[in-house]
């Protein structure tokens, strides 16, 4: 395996023959740019040079300049994105200023009203720290997203905290405006728009056929209902005519969802049927959580589907008015059209086509409890009596008294106390995704049936990744806010690794390991100080563990950054001590077998392409070759300062760091680790091009006559240090530092590593193929969420991209 030191020489060497114009041109850079205040150590977080008054941000090459592109604020950069954060940008991409939003607080997103739509793709078992593990396998991600920022995943279902997140202003929708009276606030409750303030009879409700298309429910003749059964229906009916609830319970089978319980009231709310079906394919979920159907209760059942069909038709007279909540998926379930229905979740209507539960109106205006959780399940007898109730109660007041009498306590609308001469306010709220739909934008959910708050008919459920992701592509039209939930590999992680934390562990000691090197052997005596203090000048050590011998004294040191462990072999590997030549070397172990390809991989990151990283070093001739050597006499030789002669390095400063660089080309930011603290002695370059970091690579050992120690940025700008180590809360004020792990700890065979190798490349490529097939000009966002809990406290990762017309790595 060829070694980094022999790597980064050939680099250098090829770029040498290429850079004496550069040079040139840098060195008139530099003469014409302006001295800046030294600042203090405690200003040196975040050093750069502010183009305007306003905060300049981190900005990544590549789409051209009139594109719409994310630049996340450099202080933010390095914070772990909150959810409620990443809402900020999804609705500003959405909505835009002209909504009456502003840009979220952490970023910028240029030229956002030429975005088209918004995809997320939900990856569930993928933590920050595993998916760099696997770096190499994951070569659609870490090329076509250009931001990329720890994510802290919520303890809540992600997409349906997306789609639930609360618009604060929206200005293209106006709420209710101030009324006199009660009345004249009622004529604005969508209730009221749509059925009016006038009592009517049950004719009234009924769902037209266009209302049917549109709430997805099977209507005759059109595509995909061509083996549905048509119930014994006469072309119209009355006032009169009966009504009849209906609720349908399903499982999950190799084909998709099937019917397992139907259940029919007639308008006295008598039940005239109740049948138990036998799914046609094998169950794979009983979801005995949302139908309490067990194994046991069908095992001796042998009704079929074409039965419970013919009975139903048998059932239902000619005139009869079907009554249920959301009743288009009991219909799909069964398989049945009928043309004439009441639908209870668009009967009492909420702002912005939002819907109640069942749940929620049976509490509320029946005063009754269903679906307890005391109960396993839902009772489909008790679900269709609460439905026709709620009908027959809304039927019987009329749209306005039901307004009137729970316009509070279930619209959530409050009549603010005024002074006399004042009006009253009704104050709603405004969910994103029923923003979305008010103004004509499709939205959908792909993935595995989950509690989403989105209404059943924007959700598409299947068995597995593939016929999700196979399902999408084929969408000629993709939706303008699509979110996608791929959940196959974390179920391929609960199998192989049950103990959640053993594999963090194990994932944690690999990428530790790429960290450490050898040292050895020292000279007797020579203690752990002396070689953190002889180490330290390549970058921030983290662990020093001390390997003595009965002969000889030798040091495993592990940095805090892959660029001090590069450094140390490349400078400090033959270096003698105290007359007695020391070795630096790699451990040879599973995690640096491929070390070089990794390395390679992390200098080439399109984050990392213009950045740098330096070290302000003691001099090695007088540090470490055990010579005592008078400081001041030295420093009067060598023209520098007895404080840098005697190792005690001067920190950085902003202006300093760009007296040494700038000659090589603009520098437009220096990022101080924030672990340095006040003992500032590293720090990252970035470049406004990649022309300049190449110069300076080339000019290493000029530099390293300046007491720098330079190498190509390795660490993503984003990671604090290489193994993430410290996660946020959600709201991003609390910080907590997790158990550090050990190096020793036990790993899975061999064979379950490579499997989830092959896992986390197929799940690379198939990201890779919704990410080509979504409409230009489309915001990407990827979330790795790992288990989806903040329990856990592994911090999962957000990568951002506007997919431009011409997709291309921005190398």
């Amino acid at each position: 395996m060829e070694s980094t030191k022999t790597r980064k020489m050939a680099f250098c060497n090829k770029l040498n023959t290429n850079n004496t114009l550069d040079m040139e041109s840098s060195s008139s850079i530099q003469c014409s740019s302006k001295k800046r205040q030294i600042q203090t150590p405690a200003a040196q977080k975040m050093v750069k040079r502010p183009k305007t008054e306003l905060e300049e941000d981190v900005m990544q090459p590549g789409p051209p300049p009139a594109s719409p592109r994310v630049s996340v604020r450099s202080h933010h950069l390095q914070q772990p994105l909150s959810l409620s954060q990443l809402a900020e940008l999804i609705h500003f991409a959405a909505l835009g200023k002209s909504a009456g939003l502003q840009q979220p607080s952490w970023c910028r997103l240029r030229h956002h009203k030429k975005v088209t739509g918004v995809n997320i793709v939900i990856v569930e078992g993928v933590t920050q720290n595993l998916f760099y593990k696997n770096y190499l396998m994951m070569k659609h991600l870490r090329t076509s997203y250009s931001t990329r920022m720890t994510f802290a995943s919520p303890p809540n279902n992600v997409a349906s905290g997306i789609f639930s997140s609360e618009v604060p202003k929206v200005d293209l929708i106006s709420a209710p405006r101030p009324n006199d009276k009660l009345k004249k606030a009622l004529k604005n409750h969508p209730v009221v728009t749509k059925f009016g303030m006038e009592k009517k009879g049950l004719t009234a409700y009924l769902l037209t056929q266009e209302e049917r298309i549109k709430s997805h429910y099977p209507v005759k003749g059109f595509v995909g209902f061509e083996d549905f059964l048509c119930t014994d229906s006469v072309d119209c009916v009355s006032d009169c005519s009966p009504l009849y609830g209906l609720d349908c319970e399903m499982c999950l089978t190799e084909k998709g969802y099937e019917l397992t319980r139907v259940s029919l009231v007639d308008s006295c709310g008598k039940c005239i049927m109740d049948e138990l079906v036998k799914p046609q394919n094998r169950v794979l979920n009983y979801l005995t959580k949302f139908s309490g159907i067990t194994a046991a209760m069908l095992r001796p059942i042998t009704t079929t589907l074409r039965e419970v069909q013919h009975k139903l038709r048998e059932l239902l007279p000619g005139d009869a008015v079907l009554v249920g909540h959301s009743l288009n998926n009991d219909l799909a379930a069964l398989k049945v059209i009928h043309p004439h229905v009441i639908d209870t979740s668009l009967l009492y209507k909420r702002e912005l086509g939002q819907k109640f539960k069942l749940k929620v109106l049976a509490e509320t205006i029946l005063d009754k409890k269903i679906q307890t959780e005391e109960r396993e399940g839902h009772d489909p007898i008790e679900d269709a009596a609460a439905a026709l109730e709620l009908a027959q109660y809304f039927i019987e007041r009329g749209p306005c008294q039901v307004v009137e009498l729970h316009l509070e306590d279930l619209w959530g609308y409050k009549l603010e106390e005024e002074p006399p001469d004042c009006t009253s306010i009704l104050t709603p709220s405004f969910r994103f995704a029923d923003v979305l739909q008010t103004l004509g934008r499709s939205v959908t959910f792909l993935g595995k049936r989950a509690d989403i708050s989105l209404d059943l008919s924007h959700q598409q459920w299947f068995i597995s990744d593939k016929e999700m992701l196979a399902s999408f592509k084929r969408q000629t039209k993709k939706p303008f806010l699509s979110v996608l939930q791929f959940s196959s590999f974390l179920d391929h992680m609960k199998r192989c690794f049950p103990d959640q934390q053993q594999l963090h562990r194990s994932v944690c000691a690999h990428l530790r390991g790429m960290c450490v090197v050898f040292a050895g052997p020292f000279p007797a005596g020579f203690s752990e100080k002396k070689v953190k203090r002889l180490f330290g000048r390549c970058g921030a050590v983290r662990r020093i563990q001390m390997l003595n011998t009965s002969v000889r004294v030798h040091a495993e040191v592990e940095y805090e950054l892959l660029e001090g462990a590069v450094l140390a072999l490349r400078t400090l590997n033959g270096l003698n001590v105290k007359g007695q030549p020391i070795k630096v070397q790699r451990p040879l172990s599973e995690s640096t077998l491929d070390l070089d390809l990794h390395l390679d991989a992390l200098e080439g990151d399109p984050l990392s392409s213009r950045v740098l990283y330096a070290v302000l070093s003691r001099s090695t001739s007088t540090q470490l070759n055990g010579h005592s050597l008078n400081g001041k006499r030295l420093a009067a030789e060598n023209g520098v300062s007895a404080a840098k002669i005697n190792g005690q390095s001067p920190l950085m400063s902003e202006e300093s760091v760009r007296d040494s660089f700038s000659r090589f080309g603009a520098v437009k930011s220096i990022t101080v680790p924030e672990k340095s603290g006040k003992c500032a002695k590293h720090a990252f370059i970035k470049f406004g091009s990649p022309e300049g970091k190449e110069a300076a690579v080339s000019s290493s050992e000029d530099l390293q006559q300046d007491n720098y120690l330079i190498c190509p940025s390795l660490t993503p700008p984003h990671l604090v240090t290489w193994v993430a180590a410290t996660t946020t809360s959600a709201e991003g004020t609390d910080e907590k530092i997790l158990n550090i792990c050990p190096q020793e700890t036990p790993t899975k065979p061999v064979e379950e590593n490579q499997g989830t190798d092959v896992m986390m490349k197929k799940l690379d490529r198939q990201l890779g193929k919704v990410f080509r097939s979504l409409p230009d000009v489309t915001l990407s966002v990827v979330l790795l969420v790992g288990a989806g809990s903040m329990e856990s406290e592994h911090p999962g990762l957000c990568l951002l991209e506007v997919k431009q017309t011409k997709t291309k790595c921005f190398l």
